[in-house]
């Protein structure tokens, strides 16, 4: 009798006779098969999990394809809403430049808001050609007047690279030349430089061939960008009007309109911000800062009247290396200071004003101005000699002597004199001021209790030795601007505001580190026009960390 078995192995059913030989061949048989099965099984799977890497790669391309078709989408309407709201601009300042304002001003300040509103509207068309997915070809000055005779000229000769065909190598003939002519200006002198394109014929490829048109910040421009920086270092550093610039180059027989060289200011002024840009974002990589404002006089284009505006200043504490920005606002709204510094974490140094209390917390750390508490003791000492006023000016005249002292040492060593010798002196002063009788509102008793209120902020500056003891480079970084007001008595415009804090936020940089400003911008406006975006932070007035420019 033949008995079988059965064996349940992954569902197969093996049944195997009772004969040995009969059944050895069967198991290997099923064995055989078994492994066969789990090959497939694998190489199956094999196929699934290439099959799902293929399927997530689709879907990783898929995204990535529309990710960056909705941030083109979003990037067009970004454009699109920037262009509506620059066109808008535009036709606002058109509609007021014969308004009432004309009735209203003054000769000069028509002067001074004519020229605003020159250079606002060259601003606004740079920025809107900037954004146009068609450049426009350059203006040619086909109404301009020639340049002027007697100056002297500078010949300038532009061949192209090879003077023969860089398709059939055959010779170029001559056929003429392009000329073009820029007013040139060297400190004090006004010359002419004639640039010459001639233009080559390849006969065989009938092709004209001229060297390229140099880059340069406004294509088809007039001037020199020796002329343009020049213009805009009397502008924006030694803050002489644009027609006062007009009567100086008059004087040498040289016609500069003032309408001419706003338009220049305005197209410069939106090429330099890229650099503001980056110079904004380098500052607040720093986690000890100054703060400091300034009121100025802004005109409104549509009634003619002026109100107060304000110029928010900041400074890198120390000199490694120092940057100042400046940030022109509507208001001394503590707001601005906020934008401004949303996200940054450090110390602040400022006065009083209650516009700052509201951004100091944990991440950011209030610092106070010695130099505002001793003020208050000084204007009570030279008001009524008080003896009490003198002794707080020969105290905290000692903490400024430590720090002559420490100016030279690096931050570590100066943290240790300030805890060594400045501490003990706080920790009396302190006591002192505490032990005076304050009674009433006395000129006396409203400068002690000021420095007593201010005392926790006061005396933070000794916990570090990177921390400022005052916020005196901030406020000779600003004075500046307060000098040069006299000059320009208002600026035009929000924009006008904006495009002067801008540019003198990079010319006071480039004097705060050593570096003679027109001959940075000079060679700045130089290389701008073929500079990479990437490598924007190359060309910022800051000097290294040897300390050469």
């Amino acid at each position: 009798m033949i008995s079988w078995w059965h064996m349940n192995y992954n569902h197969i059913m093996i049944i195997a006779p009772a004969n040995a030989s009969t059944s050895n061949a069967a198991l290997d048989a099923a064995l055989r098969y078994i492994e066969q099965l789990e090959y497939d099984a694998k190489a199956y799977d094999a196929q699934i999990k290439e099959r799902n890497a293929q399927i997530m790669q689709r879907d990783r391309y898929i995204e990535q394809i529309t990710n960056e078709r909705d941030a083109r989408i979003e990037e067009a309407n970004h454009k699109q809403l920037k262009i509506d709201q620059l066109t808008y601009e535009l036709s606002r300042y058109k509609r007021h430049q014969f308004g009432k304002t004309s009735e209203v001003l003054s000769k000069v300040q028509q002067d001074l808001f004519t020229d605003s509103m020159a250079e606002d509207f060259a601003a606004i068309e740079s920025e809107l050609e900037q954004m146009r997915d068609v450049p426009r070809k350059p203006r040619v000055g086909a109404h301009r007047q020639p340049l002027p005779a007697h100056l002297p000229r500078e010949v300038i000769i532009h061949e192209p690279e090879s003077c023969q065909c860089n398709q059939c190598g055959g010779a170029l003939v001559k056929l003429g030349e392009d000329v073009t002519e820029k007013l040139h200006y060297t400190p004090g002198t006004f010359s002419v430089q004639r640039h010459i394109r001639p233009k080559y014929a390849c006969k065989p490829c009938e092709r004209i061939v001229t060297a390229p048109v140099p880059a340069a910040i406004i294509d088809g421009g007039l001037a020199t960008n020796e002329l343009l920086a020049s213009i805009v270092i009397n502008k924006y550093l030694d803050h002489l009007p644009l027609y006062r610039i007009e009567q100086i180059a008059a004087r040498q027989d040289v016609h500069l309109p003032r309408q001419t060289m706003a338009e220049w200011v305005g197209k410069v002024g939106v090429a330099l911000q890229p650099l503001v840009d980056a110079l904004t974002q380098r500052m607040l990589q720093a986690n000890v800062l100054h703060a400091d404002e300034t009121p100025i006089r802004q005109l409104d284009p549509g009634s003619g009247k002026t109100h107060s505006a304000y110029i928010w200043a900041y400074r890198t504490a120390g000199n490694s290396p120092p940057i100042i920005v400046f940030d022109h606002q509507s208001s001394r709204s503590g707001k601005h200071a906020r934008q401004f510094l949303a996200g940054w974490r450090g110390h602040l140094m400022v006065d009083d004003y209650s516009g700052y209390k509201a951004m100091f917390n944990d991440e950011v750390v209030e610092l106070g101005c010695w130099a505002h508490a001793r003020r208050k003791f000084h204007d009570v000492f030279a008001a009524n000699g008080s003896t009490t006023a003198h002794e707080a000016l020969e105290r905290i005249g000692q903490l400024y002597a430590i720090e002559r002292e420490a100016a030279a040492l690096d931050d570590a060593q100066r943290h240790t004199m300030r805890q060594n010798q400045s501490l003990p002196l706080l920790e009396t002063l302190h006591s002192w001021l505490i032990s005076i009788p304050t009674v009433g509102n006395t000129a006396i008793a409203r400068a002690i209790n000021y420095t007593l209120k201010r005392w926790p902020a006061l005396t933070r500056y000794i916990e570090s030795g990177a921390f400022p003891i005052d916020n005196n480079p901030i406020e000779n970084a600003i004075r500046p601007i307060a000098i040069g007001k006299k000059n320009w008595l208002f600026v035009g415009s929000e924009r006008a505001g904006k495009r002067a804090a801008a540019i003198q936020s990079l010319l006071a940089t480039a004097k705060a580190n050593g570096i003679e400003p027109y001959a940075w911008l000079l060679d700045t406006l130089n290389k701008l026009p073929t500079w990479p975006n990437s490598k924007i932070h190359d060309l910022l007035p800051l000097k290294n960390q040897d300390g050469c420019p």
